[in-house]
């Protein structure tokens, strides 16, 4: 059985960005209930796949949407929550050379960035993600969609774009939720791993394996 992975940080290191409330709700209960749903399908189905990037690619494969969707999702989600940082930090080394050369640095990829969230009609994500080529190309994806279906493509960072990221800090606001996400929160320690991973060098970040079933005790 997958399951929900703890928040790498407490629940109030976001703020003011992301609150304490927020968090409750959006680790708690979303994101608990798509891993949920998704433990539930595979066990009726009889399947026990080893990791969920394979569930993903199995279920847009053979168009089982309601698989895709719940497993997308918890994919998503679990790795929303590494891509932010109770730290402010910056990008380095060869990625910070490609968002220059690509985006004129930093504040020209933030203003991609949210345009690109802002531009993204109903739920769903944005991302940067990177090619075999180190090439960066900032895009929104619907609902449950995620990088992991496209060939080639790594994803470095992620912001959530359904409203229930952002409703109870920033109401309907969703581009100052996305600019204060930017500035704040981004994980660019991981970015510069994914970016690495994209290029050859290393692995890229999985969600963590299922866990194997409780054996039931003996009965004497």
């Amino acid at each position: 059985m997958f399951t929900l992975p703890d928040l790498p940080y407490a629940y109030d290191a976001l703020e003011p960005v992301m609150s304490d409330q927020t968090l409750h709700f959006h680790h708690d209960k979303h994101h608990a209930a798509y891993v949920k749903t998704m433990n539930g399908l595979l066990e009726a189905a009889g399947k026990s796949p080893q990791t969920l990037e394979a569930v993903i690619r199995e279920a847009s494969r053979s168009d089982d949407k309601k698989l895709f969707n719940n497993a997308a999702q918890a994919w998503n989600h679990g790795f929303f929550w590494v891509a932010m940082s109770s730290r402010k930090e910056a990008p380095s080394g060869a990625l910070a050379t490609a968002i220059d050369d690509t985006f004129g640095g930093l504040a020209g990829l933030k203003k991609v960035f949210a345009t690109e969230g802002v531009g993204q009609f109903g739920s769903g994500w944005v991302w940067l993600v990177a090619d075999r080529g180190g090439a960066l190309t900032v895009r929104a994806t619907h609902d449950a969609d995620n990088p992991l279906t496209q060939p080639d493509i790594t994803p470095l960072l992620v912001c959530d774009l359904w409203e229930h990221a952002y409703y109870l800090d920033h109401q309907n606001d969703r581009k100052a939720f996305l600019e204060a996400w930017f500035d704040a929160l981004p994980n660019w320690g991981l970015a510069d791993q994914q970016y690495a991973a994209a290029r050859g060098e290393g692995e890229a970040w999985r969600y963590p394996e299922p866990e194997a079933e409780p054996k039931q005790a003996k009965a004497v």
